[in-house]
């Protein structure tokens, strides 16, 4: 098995795997690496395929799942004494209105994890995804971590350079990952059972070159009943039908799903309408819901302005 083939769940980022793949080959993998570019474009499956070929180079070909050297860090929230990624809360069914954050106690367990020799690797490796989800002190506690981090590698993953402290960003080689073209999006949504999406020019436009993205998109989109989804694009005939659909908004979906809703609308309305002073109303909206504004109302006055500017 050749080096590259490990890469080969990975499209459209032939650069980084190229940096990737010459740091093993050299033995010159440094002790931090920021992969830096948007969500859903392929950092986190890069992580896991320069993990394996790393694994393999050393002779171990350990599940990444169990393997002892391997740390995996998400951005957490705090449930009743509990620490909960993002996927757990929704699974619990617990709703926040704040992003996850990465914590203290997580860099503090990271430490833990580096302070032992690796058992079966040649080095650790920690993976932080969403490094820009740290406050100060757990940024600044990280900075000494890698000041000295021993046989390790540390990865962070974030959308932007500027996302993170700038001592972080120093003391780490960056990788930079693109935005796929629309060649690569339809192999990427094609090879994972999402061709579906393809017939959705908003969420495409929306995704902006991210696979992720456009699958999390597609299926915010399956979340918001069809007859709300319907009326809202067709937009409302008159006062009444503005007002009933506010109401049926507020009531069916949660504050998450309404801002997503603005987008979707956004990008729904330019492409079919092309009024732009609709696009701006919808602006507004956005606006009112993200300092919670009672949400009835906000829809109400937005709808109402809609079905005035038709």
């Amino acid at each position: 098995m050749t080096d590259l083939n490990y890469f080969t769940p990975l499209i459209g980022q032939s650069s980084a795997v190229e940096l990737l793949i010459q740091a093993v080959r050299q033995n010159r993998i440094p002790p931090a690496y920021l992969f830096v570019g948007a969500e859903g474009i392929g950092r986190s499956l890069a992580a896991r395929c320069w993990i394996d070929l790393l694994f393999a180079s050393a002779k171990n070909r350990s599940q990444q799942a169990n393997h002892p050297d391997l740390l995996w860090v998400e951005p957490t929230y705090q449930h009743q004494g509990q620490r909960l990624t993002a996927q757990e809360a929704a699974e619990k069914g617990v709703k926040r209105k704040a992003s996850p954050i990465i914590r203290l106690e997580q860099i503090r367990e990271i430490t833990d994890f580096l302070s032992r020799p690796p058992l079966e690797a040649t080095r650790h490796i920690v993976v932080l995804e969403n490094a820009e989800a740290m406050a100060e002190a757990p940024a600044n506690a990280l900075l000494k971590t890698l000041e000295e981090p021993g046989r390790a590698t540390l990865i962070l993953l974030a959308p932007a350079i500027d996302a993170i402290l700038p001592t972080l960003v120093s003391r780490c080689q960056k990788i930079p990952f693109q935005r796929l073209n629309s060649s690569d999006m339809a192999e990427v949504l094609g090879k994972i059972g999402h061709t579906e999406i393809l017939q959705h020019p908003e969420i495409l436009q929306m995704a902006a070159g991210s696979p992720g993205m456009a699958i999390a998109y597609f299926q915010q989109l399956a979340n918001i009943p069809s007859e709300i989804l319907q009326a809202v694009k067709n937009m409302p005939r008159n006062q009444r039908e503005a007002l009933e659909l506010a109401k049926q908004i507020d009531k069916n979906l949660d504050y998450e799903t309404q801002l997503w809703l603005v987008d979707y609308l956004q990008q729904s309305y330019w492409q079919n309408q092309h009024q732009p002073q609709i696009i701006a109303q919808l602006e507004k909206a956005r606006k009112y819901l993200q300092v919670y504004a009672q949400p009835r109302l906000v829809w109400e006055c937005t709808l109402l302005s809609i079905y005035q500017n038709r």
